[in-house]
């Protein structure tokens, strides 16, 4: 009897709503070219985009999760948790997801006052020609700027140069706690993941204590198999969902064709052994 191959499912990417540059269909579409069967658009802190990439994924025959990447603060620096298969409409999730947009605006005049103290101008202009909208501005939309005005040759050295602590250009906000982000994906029927855990400037005791907690708030998974995770960090992060009892997440971390160093759905399978995070979706 042969086994049923593994499901390919990419639960992490974004889109024009927050800081990706195609469209929730543009993505559906490039996801089920590329073979995925099961697909979430995760947009930073907002759910603008669900409506849309729900009905294009039906409409080419691919299952859907709802998803959203909430960013918090954890002792000092921001870790991101994804959201999936929760119910987009809940007042409770929308609201906390609007507070914490809240202070992008702000963050992103002062990032642009700091760039401009070293001879950068306009950059405030420029960032948000690429976002759009300025609710959601961010970082990244900065360092689009400045690889277009020649400053740095790719959004890598931006962030390397300008766009980390202790560099010109970066504001540090205040997000949502780890427990409101994990009770408002909870509270709405989804799961909470963390995503990417390979790319904190966490201790292991720091690291520890963030799995720790998150178990306790009732967190259910963390990302495995994602773009920004190197091969090793595939068996690292393996080990500690085997750890933790933590289901396992895939995701691409999707954001544009030419930026991104993984396509939509060309991620390595996860580990057998693990328990895959739609397990919980029947």
């Amino acid at each position: 009897m042969s086994m049923p191959s593994p499901i390919n499912a990419d639960l992490h990417c974004h889109s024009v709503v927050s800081d990706g540059t195609l469209t929730p269909e543009e993505l559906a579409l490039r996801a089920h070219q590329n073979g995925v069967h099961l697909w979430s658009l995760t947009d930073h802190d907002v759910l603008g985009g669900q409506e849309r990439a729900r009905q294009a994924a039906l409409n080419l025959g691919m299952d859907y999760l709802s998803g959203v990447e909430i960013s918090i603060s954890w002792m000092g620096q921001t870790v991101h948790i994804v959201g999936l298969g929760f119910d987009a409409s809940n007042s409770i999730l929308q609201e906390g997801l609007r507070a914490t947009r809240d202070g992008r605006e702000e963050r992103a005049r002062q990032m642009a006052a700091q760039l401009a103290q070293i001879g950068i101008e306009n950059s405030y202009e420029g960032a948000l020609k690429f976002a759009g909208n300025p609710e959601l501005i961010a970082r990244t939309h900065f360092a689009r700027f400045l690889v277009e005005q020649n400053v740095c040759r790719d959004m890598d050295e931006v962030f390397r140069k300008y766009l980390v602590a202790g560099k010109p250009g970066y504001v540090s906000h205040r997000w949502a706690s780890l427990d409101q982000a994990v009770e408002w994906i909870t509270g709405a029927g989804g799961e909470a993941v963390i995503a990417h855990p390979g790319r904190y400037r966490l201790n292991s005791m720091q690291m520890d204590e963030l799995y720790a907690r998150f178990k306790d708030l009732g967190g259910a998974g963390i990302e495995v198999v994602t773009g920004s995770h190197s091969p090793d960090q595939y068996k690292t992060y393996a080990k500690v969902a085997e750890r933790y009892g933590f289901m396992a997440s895939r995701g691409s971390d999707f954001h544009d064709p030419q930026e991104s160093d993984i396509d939509l759905g060309h991620l390595p399978h996860l580990p057998e052994h693990l328990k895959p995070i739609w397990s919980a979706f029947h």
